[in-house]
């Protein structure tokens, strides 16, 4: 069980937003790059002043949530109102990759994390999603199972935002975190790939 499988309740509250969005001309591929840039500038903005100003970890945790109901968004314009493309399911992959990465780098500036744990998490999250993707490519679908994928990973690190924030740091305990959550990423990408080779037809 992982919170990918709340999207469905998540996705009927969004619905009359989502229905006015698109009556006002709003499009997919519009909302998909308002996240990545809004994700790509917090992120810059956290690692430019994470050592004078820790509670700036603490917007994570907003941004992290209204990047879940874009990312909810952009998907139900393209499904929902005939605006599926090529370029909006490449620039889709893409986006998520882009914001995660600059999300999560910045916590290699927050003691007791540091740039190789970050760093691993941060190229495992790449590799996850690249191997959810690989699905259609063997004749599987796109592959989401968990345990640690995209709102999972959003959940943490927005609550450790959010912590770092209020409290002006991190316990020093928490240092072996990043490499626990690698191993859960490790065993995510395992798994996509194992469930892709076994949906897809012999």
């Amino acid at each position: 069980m992982t919170l990918y499988a709340l999207k469905p309740r998540f996705q009927a509250l969004l619905r009359p937003l989502v229905a006015c969005l698109a009556a006002a001309g709003g499009t997919a591929n519009q909302v998909t790059v308002a996240a990545a840039a809004g994700s790509v500038l917090l992120g810059a903005f956290i690692a430019w002043r994470a050592e004078v100003l820790p509670w700036a970890f603490a917007l994570l945790a907003p941004w992290l949530l209204a990047r879940m109901a874009l990312n909810a968004v952009d998907g139900m314009l393209a499904r929902e109102h005939g605006q599926r493309s090529r370029p909006g399911a490449l620039l889709n992959e893409v986006g998520d990759v882009v914001s995660d990465a600059a999300l999560y780098a910045p916590f290699a500036l927050l003691p007791p994390f540091g740039a190789g744990g970050i760093g691993a998490v941060v190229l495992l999250s790449v590799l996850t999603e690249f191997v959810g993707v690989l699905g259609p490519s063997i004749g599987a679908s796109r592959r989401y199972d968990g345990p640690f994928g995209k709102s999972d990973r959003a959940l943490l690190f927005g609550a450790l935002g959010l912590l770092a924030g209020l409290a002006g740091g991190l316990p020093a305990w928490f240092w072996p975190l990043p490499w626990l959550l690698s191993l859960l990423l490790l065993i995510t990408a395992i798994r996509r790939a194992r469930g892709a080779l076994a949906e897809a037809p012999t």
